[in-house]
């Protein structure tokens, strides 16, 4: 079986020492396809790196973490990095109301600016929201943009509005937590066949249906089976079905920019 797995922080220090082995690994367990996540400029710019480097693809943004850092010109920058062919995504970006780690007016500031660039280079969103689903829904009605609302963690409220507004949903190893997934457990079986992406978020969500668990609570993503498996049983579905669905969503979400899902 393939997979692909829509979402890597493969710059995580985490990776630093095994890189390869962690891309071979994950090529072994049958996944054809990353999406290397870019977090900051120097990231973004490490992630194009890998990308190139293993034959994958990128993505170039500021992390609402991230947003009280930035310099003057990091759109310029941005955009500089969006220039290039394995740059198919403006992101990750979003709200993090759950840390505040950055002033919540700045991560307004900050991704609305992204947003806005998303839109005039007509490139797909990578994005993050977190406790702030209302505040979300705000800036996303100011522009039109398409792509993915990542790591989807939200009520049922917030999962009708992004699909109506047109956003492919990503679900990682959160719906395999038995402590904190059971809401996302539930909503999963409503998300439609032509939405839904897999990711691991790795080395983040490690999923916890692993067995044997590993020794290291560092995931991997070659552990992106779990994942899938976890989706179709909530689903009812093939985990064929799962994994196909993701790999030809993905694909579709890197040639729709802001175009019609």
């Amino acid at each position: 079986m393939q997979y692909t797995d829509a979402g890597v922080n493969l710059t995580s220090h985490q990776f630093e020492q095994d890189c390869d082995d962690i891309v071979a690994r994950a090529k072994t367990a049958g996944v054809s396809e990353m999406l290397l996540i870019g977090t900051n400029i120097a990231e973004s710019a490490q992630s194009l790196e890998l990308a190139k480097r293993y034959g994958f693809v990128s993505t170039a943004g500021v992390h609402p973490h991230d947003a009280k850092s930035v310099n003057d010109d990091y759109i310029q920058q941005l955009n500089t990095l969006l220039s290039q062919p394995e740059v198919v995504a403006v992101g990750e970006c979003g709200l993090d109301f759950n840390r505040d780690f950055s002033p919540r007016p700045q991560q307004q500031i900050v991704l609305h600016e992204q947003l806005m660039l998303a839109q005039q280079l007509n490139k797909p969103v990578y994005l993050h929201e977190r406790d702030a689903f209302s505040t979300m829904q705000t800036q996303l009605e100011r522009v039109n943009v398409k792509g993915v609302l990542h790591c989807f963690t939200g009520d049922a409220q917030a999962l009708s509005f992004y699909l109506d507004y047109g956003l492919m949903i990503g679900v990682t190893g959160w719906v395999c937590d038995e402590r904190r997934g059971a809401q996302l457990q539930a909503l999963v079986p409503l998300i439609p066949d032509d939405r839904l992406l897999v990711e691991t978020d790795a080395p983040y969500l490690i999923p916890r249906t692993l067995k044997p668990k590993p020794k290291s609570r560092r995931n991997e993503p070659a552990f992106i089976s779990a994942v899938v498996q976890q989706i179709a049983q909530l689903r009812g579905q093939s985990e064929a079905h799962v994994a196909a669905c993701s790999q030809t969503n993905f694909a579709r979400l890197l040639t729709t920019g802001n175009g019609q899902i």
